[in-house]
Order: C-alpha cells, then sequence, then structure tokens
C-alpha cells in the first residue's frame, strides 16, 4: 500500500473520532450494530430504548471495546424523554454531532381487521419519536453543524400491503426530514434518509399484529437478509459523506426504482410478494 493511501485511510478512520453520537433503539438489532460500529470509529455514543436490561447488556458490550458510551432509557413517543436524552447527552458530553433517528416499530395486518391503537402506537414512535428528538436536539446539531438521521424503510416509498400504519409513518418520517432539509439549506445541518431494506433484526419479531399483540415469528427467512451489522457500516460511511438518502439491497433499489416508472406494475408486483409470505393476511 502506497503512503497516499495510507494517509487517506488514516483521514477515512479518523474522520468521527470524539463525534457524539445519539442513537435511538440503540439497544438491538441496526441501533446497537450502529453504535459499535460508530464506537469503534472513535465517536461517543449515547444508546436509548425503553428496555432497561438491553440498553445494561449493551452498554457492558460496548464497555469491553473500550466505547466511550452513555445510556438513556427513553420512550421516544414521550416528548419529555426526549427532552431528556438530549440533556442527558449535553450533561455528559457537552455537544451533539449526529442524531440517528432509529427507534421503530412495525406491523402486520389487513387494516380491514386493525385495531386503530396499533396505527397511533407505529405513529408516536417511528413519526413524532423522530419529530420530538429533532426538535430538541436541533439547536445542537446547527451548532455543531451535525446530521440528523431518519432510518426509513423501502415501506416509506411504496405503499406495502399489510403495512398501512407501517408505510404511513415511514412516509410521515421522510416527508418531514426532507422538507427538513430544505430548511436548512443555509445552516450547514445534513439530513439524510436511510432506507435498509429488508434486514436481518427483531423489527419483525416484534411486529404488531391486528390486536396490537406481538407477531412473534419472522415471516422473512432472516438469514437471506442483510445483517445489522453490514447495515451500520454503510450508515457509518453514509454520514461521513454526508449523503442525502441511502437506499440498500438490490431488491430495495429495484422497488424504489420500478415504483417511480412503473407505478402500477410496482403495485401489482408488491402484493404478489407479500401475499406469498408465510401467514400473509391476504390468502
Amino acid at each position: 500500500m502506497s503512503a497516499i493511501s495510507i494517509y487517506f485511510l488514516y483521514i477515512w478512520d479518523e474522520t468521527m473520532k470524539d463525534k457524539v453520537v445519539i442513537i435511538t433503539g440503540g439497544s438491538l438489532g441496526i441501533g446497537k450494530a450502529c453504535a459499535f460500529e460508530f464506537g469503534r470509529k472513535g465517536s461517543k455514543v449515547v444508546i436509548a430504548a425503553r428496555n432497561e436490561q438491553s440498553l445494561k447488556e449493551t452498554v457492558a458490550e460496548l464497555k469491553k471495546e473500550d466505547i466511550d458510551c452513555l445510556s438513556v432509557q427513553v420512550d421516544v413517543s414521550q416528548e419529555d424523554d426526549c427532552k431528556r436524552l438530549v440533556q442527558e447527552t449535553i450533561k455528559k458530553y457537552g455537544k451533539i454531532d449526529v442524531l440517528l433517528n432509529n427507534a421503530g416499530i412495525s406491523m402486520r395486518a389487513a387494516f380491514a381487521d386493525l385495531d386503530l391503537s396499533v396505527i397511533r402506537s407505529l405513529m408516536n414512535v417511528n413519526f413524532w419519536g423522530t419529530v420530538y428528538c429533532t426538535k430538541h436536539a436541533m439547536p445542537e446539531l446547527i451548532k455543531s453543524k451535525g446530521s440528523v438521521v431518519g432510518v426509513a424503510s423501502i415501506a416509506g416509498y411504496v405503499g406495502l400491503p399489510g403495512r398501512t400504519g407501517y408505510s404511513a409513518s415511514k412516509y410521515a418520517m421522510k416527508g418531514f426530514l426532507d422538507a427538513l432539509r430544505n430548511e436548512n439549506r443555509n445552516t450547514g445541518l445534513h439530513v439524510m434518509v436511510a432506507c435498509p431494506g429488508y434486514t436481518a433484526s427483531n423489527i419483525r419479531k416484534a411486529a404488531l399484529i391486528a390486536d396490537g399483540s406481538k407477531q412473534g415469528d419472522t415471516p422473512l427467512d432472516e438469514e437471506k437478509l442483510m445483517t445489522a451489522e453490514e447495515v451500520a457500516k454503510h450508515m457509518y460511511h453514509a454520514v461521513r459523506g454526508r449523503k442525502r438518502e441511502i437506499i440498500l439491497t438490490s431488491q430495495g433499489k429495484l422497488a424504489v426504482w420500478i415504483n417511480k416508472l412503473f407505478p402500477k406494475l410496482s403495485d401489482k408486483l408488491v402484493y404478489k410478494t407479500v401475499v406469498k409470505e408465510p401467514g400473509s393476511p391476504f390468502k
């Protein structure tokens, strides 16, 4: 490797050193993987989640790798919790450089059978959680010319049957972040929408069904999906490069492309795919 290559590799690795990164939903799945990815690059990581036990376990794992971290028990659907998350981060680290809005829940049921409380729950976590955290972190992020990231979904580009509440919440998140980006063209704030596509994570097992209880079993073959660790690497480099948007997996990119160019075909293909899922509500 040439001296020039080594120099640029060094710059690459140092980019996020000592940056303060808040990750909601940071104790499991993509959020946890991102905590390790940013932490290994030298960032100071703040993980937020509802489950106190999983937070403690993740912090212990992060500290084993000498990653500087803080955990805050938070329900992002509660504005006061989001405000406290920001306050505790500032108290410990004095600044915020990245807010990664990753906390989210999913659902799987036909709308005709759905208790409306399920959609309220999804909107409160996926959409309002992003709005609350972003609102309270904004002054610090503008000061640092930092990054706001929303972990959206292909469901935020394509209406998925059986996921009406999930698609609604992710469309809303994407619209909010796209508008926020335009508002901040002259402030130095970086705003990114990240769409991982189908990823091996706990979100499908925790997805809500028609009555609001958890699905428990995933309808997909998780072993064939992109891993949370792969997603985290893409997320890190996209934040580092201050990208506007990332769409991961070939299936996700194809779905978005077809939906833009051939929306009627997209509807047909998406419906046929969902019908084939084990336990589909449309069989």
